[in-house]
């Protein structure tokens, strides 16, 4: 259901974007950039993050970590990531599949401006195994990102 989702979302919004999909996991940074043969950093990782009562997502670098005082700064709260059941019940992705697009109801969205280091970057696509090559300008604006500071 939820690669479909992210399917449905391409082929609506922007149908020259191809879903890969690759017979492995690609459910870590590690393994999805050997699985596309890039850096990691170039893996656009979604983070599912609860602050004041609210699920926002943050999209990074694959190798990039949350700074907390960034974030406390920018949402007045501490990052707080949410368990797999609540990740799965909020975007319908599974941990390791996580993306911005095809969610069920609308959340805010924001991509670090870490990815802006990259001409392409490699998210997720609703499943382990699947992803999509996509600019970070294009991404942020298929999702109506914001873009903001909060990696170290």
């Amino acid at each position: 259901m939820s690669l479909e989702s992210v399917k449905a979302f391409f082929a609506n919004k922007a149908p020259e974007i191809k879903i890969i999909e690759l017979p492995t996991s690609t459910a870590t940074v590690a393994l999805a950039a050997e699985a596309h043969g890039v850096e990691p950093g170039q893996i656009a990782k979604t983070l599912s993050i609860t602050a004041k009562e609210q699920t926002i997502l943050i999209v990074t670098r694959g190798d990039a970590r949350i700074d907390n005082r960034k974030f406390k700064n920018r949402f007045g709260a501490k990052p707080r990531m949410l368990d797999a059941e609540s990740v799965l019940a909020q975007t319908s992705h599974p941990i390791g599949g996580v993306c911005p697009f095809g969610l069920p109801s609308a959340l805010p969205v924001y991509c670090d401006l870490s990815l802006k280091n990259f001409d392409e970057v490699v998210p997720a696509a609703g499943a382990t195994n699947s992803a999509v090559r996509i600019s970070p300008q294009q991404m942020a604006e298929l999702v109506a990102a914001e873009w903001i500071d909060v990696c170290q």
